[in-house]
């Protein structure tokens, strides 16, 4: 073995000045842990959520288009082929009947408005009563929590109480649900998220439930928190400052372009203001783990205009999924179909390229694309994305790319599949 040029003093002098890199690496870049990350978030006011509305929102979803063509009609819309659609719409129908809200958030924010204390606790109270129910039953969509008052002066003290309110009413009903998610809006500051972490360490502890279990999003609303009085970047020092705390950033449309002057005819989730927030937002949590949401669209499928929204909101979840946003806000029953329309042709589209790609790398074969781990880990993670959505099936994975569902999570996640095998 050739002898070094480096001694054993100059090898710790290396370890030592990069051990607080090494730590840092460790603490605040995990990586994504693999877990499914819902493709939209519904919203509705807290008081109108039942065991059944996952249900209803599906039917009706269902009605609409089929008093619209049905949804290979919706498909052709949104551009796809004959036969690209027949398999998307097959696959649409069968969500909409067995799970057609991902993730769904019980409004006490902007879509319940102020109704007093006394009729918030109470609705605070039920709302939590009727998840735990719900959860029971298995009728809860996986996802499932609340938005809160923000933590500005005027609304500060209210949205502590419906967030102690609704996780105390919780945790006295049994086990948390696994995908409980509470969401913290219009934040400003740094310090209004350092609070939050408080907050639910606080009942964490009194609760008697493990430290880190109630992890929250922040909402992105404001320009504040994008470039803060000192010229940085705010929601960048989020990961770092409550560590493994914040699950998701989730871009708000209306509230971030009104900020900003952009009058309501022109805001939307494609206008520029909107493009630079969210590509500062993807700077500022990747490697983190922490996930990524796009905002809504406001044009709903009704009316004698069922079409035109189709074909805008379709664009636009195309649009984000191709900018590395997986994930949106639906406000109505009839964006289902052209969310997961848009979504499964996303994925069904991609998926024979990116599996060919990702047998060729496994298989070590040559190609006409020469794939690095990195790249690697991107096309495992848009097949294994497709799989978890529910747009393409294992076994067509494992006929195209060769591989089965723990290897192509081991592909996609390597560095979780790393630790677990420890």
């Amino acid at each position: 073995m050739a002898e070094s040029s480096f001694s054993t003093s100059d090898l710790a002098r290396i370890e030592e000045q990069l051990a607080a890199t090494d730590q840092l690496l460790e603490r605040s870049y995990p990586g994504d842990d693999g877990t499914r990350q819902p493709v939209h978030t519904v919203y509705v006011p807290a008081d109108r959520f039942t065991p059944h509305l996952a249900a209803e929102w599906g039917a009706q979803a269902l009605a609409t288009a089929e008093a619209h063509g049905a949804l290979e009609k919706l498909g052709a819309l949104l551009g796809q082929d004959a036969d690209l659609a027949a398999a998307v719409a097959s696959r649409v129908k069968a969500k909409l009947a067995s799970e057609p809200i991902e993730d769904l958030r019980l409004d006490f924010e902007d879509g319940y408005g102020d109704r007093g204390d006394e009729a918030e606790d109470a609705d605070a109270v039920a709302a939590a009563n009727t998840v735990a129910a719900a959860v029971a039953a298995g009728t809860a969509p996986p996802f499932i929590g609340i938005r809160f008052k923000c933590f500005e002066a005027p609304t500060r003290a209210r949205g502590l109480k419906t967030l102690d309110l609704f996780v105390s009413t919780l945790a006295a009903a049994g086990e948390l649900p696994a995908g409980l998610v509470l969401t913290l809006p219009k934040v400003t500051t740094v310090a209004q998220v350092q609070a939050m972490d408080f907050a639910v360490s606080r009942l964490e502890e009194v609760h008697g439930l493990p430290a880190g279990r109630l992890r929250f999003e922040v909402q992105v609303e404001t320009p504040q928190l994008i470039l803060g009085p000192e010229g940085t970047s705010p929601v960048a020092q989020l990961p770092h400052v409550v560590p493994g705390r914040v699950s998701a950033l989730h871009y708000g449309t209306y509230d971030y372009s009104a900020s900003l002057q952009i009058s309501a005819e022109y805001q939307s989730m494609e206008h520029p203001v909107a493009d630079f927030a969210k590509e500062v937002m993807q700077l500022a949590v990747a490697g983190t783990g922490i996930r990524l949401s796009d905002g809504s669209t406001n044009i709903i499928p009704v009316g004698d205009a069922v079409e035109d929204a189709w074909k805008l909101h379709g664009r636009l979840v195309r649009r984000s999924l191709e900018r590395g946003y997986y994930q949106g806000w639906d406000l109505h029953p009839a964006q289902l179909p052209s969310r997961f329309a848009a979504t499964y042709a996303f994925y069904r589209e991609g998926l024979p390229a990116a599996a060919a790609r990702l047998r060729n790398y496994v298989e070590r074969t040559e190609g006409g694309v020469m794939d690095e781990p990195a790249t690697a880990r991107a096309l495992a993670a848009f097949v294994l994305r497709g799989v978890q959505c529910g747009a393409v099936g294992t076994d067509e994975v494992q006929a195209l790319a060769g591989v089965e569902l723990s290897q192509l999570t081991a592909l996609a996640h390597p560095r979780l599949a790393h630790s677990t095998s420890k």
